[in-house]
């Protein structure tokens, strides 16, 4: 697990970078450009199965998009608080220590489910590193004046991602279309259930699963296999019936794959497969109007 020197939890080899830029959406391709790996094991599709199992953030909306950008404003609405402490220093310890704390898997687990709290944690440290409070002589009163700030900046670094939120190009009409034409479709994101339950009514998305699967609900979270085996429990369906679509290698492709699930990764930059992949997907796209083209 890496991050990309935004402060949030990001898997390795996710989609997932501070500052994708804002594109048009993407136009529909043919069934035949589908599969982008040379190496697809099973060639080009010409219909899709009976069920998808989508991932969320950076699958169907743009999560790690503004990441760096809302972490510096943040830093700059707060900075003069510990003054003469520069937005850059700030910045450095804080990323310093966030990747650090991202690391650990355990942590990143722990971490994700309540992020506010996890923020809270590194900033504190940051907060710590570069001196602030350090001339308050009562450690107790420093350690609280710190811990007081750092959670005040992550619940303002939550509302500039909240205010910013927004779909992939082409998410939503693609899942419309899908949900249209009869694909039953479920969903299964990792995090905490407070911040996954608001993301989908903000974006008005359960209205196209047919059922929601979040970590913080369920009790436990991608790739742990018991949450793919709930889905397909759920729809009851095989296998073979059904397509995991994400951004993540190691949770859509690899973890999915060795249930005989297929796997679909969503390459959103076309930077194609990374040299350490820890898998080869059955096919790669690069947005979920791909697959919708195939109804």
């Amino acid at each position: 697990m890496t991050t990309d020197f935004s402060g949030d939890a990001t898997p390795s080899h996710a989609v997932a970078v501070a500052t994708l830029p804002a594109v048009s959406a993407p136009a529909i391709p043919t069934p035949s450009s589908l599969p982008q790996s040379p190496s697809a094991a099973r060639g080009v599709p010409t219909a899709l199965p009976t069920a998808l199992l989508i991932d969320m953030d950076d699958t169907i909306l743009a999560d790690s998009e503004g990441r760096a950008e809302a972490w510096r404003m943040t830093c700059e609405r707060y900075i003069a608080r510990i003054a003469p402490v520069s937005v850059e220093r700030l910045l450095l310890a804080f990323h310093t220590y966030s990747d650090w704390y991202w690391s650990d898997p355990e942590r990143h687990r722990e971490g994700r489910l309540d992020m506010t709290a996890a923020r809270t944690i590194i900033l504190m440290e940051a907060l710590r590193r570069v001196g602030a409070y350090a001339r308050t002589r009562n450690t107790k009163k420093a350690e609280a004046k710190r811990e007081a700030l750092a959670r005040e900046m992550a619940l303002t670094y939550q509302h500039m991602r909240d205010e910013r939120s927004r779909p992939l190009p082409g998410a939503i009409e693609a899942l419309q279309k899908l949900h249209a034409h009869g694909v039953r479709l479920a969903l299964i994101t990792n995090g905490g259930a407070a911040m996954q339950r608001r993301k989908i009514e903000y974006h008005k998305l359960a209205q196209f699963f047919e059922t929601i699967i979040i970590e913080g609900e369920f009790g436990v979270g991608k790739p742990d296999p018991a949450v793919y085996l709930h889905a397909l429990k759920t729809l009851d369906l095989a296998p073979a019936d059904v397509w995991m679509v994400g951004d993540n290698l190691k949770w859509e492709v690899a973890a999915p794959q060795q249930l005989g699930i297929t796997g679909v990764w969503l390459d959103v930059r076309g930077t194609g497969l990374p040299a350490d992949a820890p898998a080869q997907p059955d096919y790669i796209i690069r947005s979920l109007a791909e697959l919708a083209a195939l109804t």
